[in-house]
């Protein structure tokens, strides 16, 4: 996957496909909560395989069972495709141990 800097209208287009994410700068960030406490680290531990297979590591805080997710390429200076895909793969882990309703 390609680790070159994507374009304002890339960028754009992307966060369309992954509406709970917003645009901090160079960063893409989400805040989610889970069900409990150790829903939210099984979503951590997953988001940790997801990043381990495409050596991009996203900054993650935990405070209870409410997780903040930071995604942004440092090596391009900015956002990239990874970011995308990881984004998407984060809110598959989150769908796995959402809440119930």
């Amino acid at each position: 996957m390609s680790r070159a800097r994507l374009t304002e209208d890339e960028i754009t287009a992307g966060l369309t496909g992954i509406p709970e994410w917003s645009r901090v700068g160079d960063t893409i960030v989400r805040t989610a909560d889970a069900k409990d406490f150790p829903a939210a680290i099984r979503v951590v531990v997953t988001v940790a395989a997801a990043a381990e297979e495409l050596d991009h590591h996203p900054d993650i805080d935990i405070r209870w069972r409410t997780l903040h997710f930071a995604l942004s390429t440092h090596s391009a200076g900015g956002l990239t495709a990874l970011d995308l895909t990881l984004a998407a793969r984060i809110d598959t882990a989150l769908r796995a141990e959402a809440p119930e309703a």
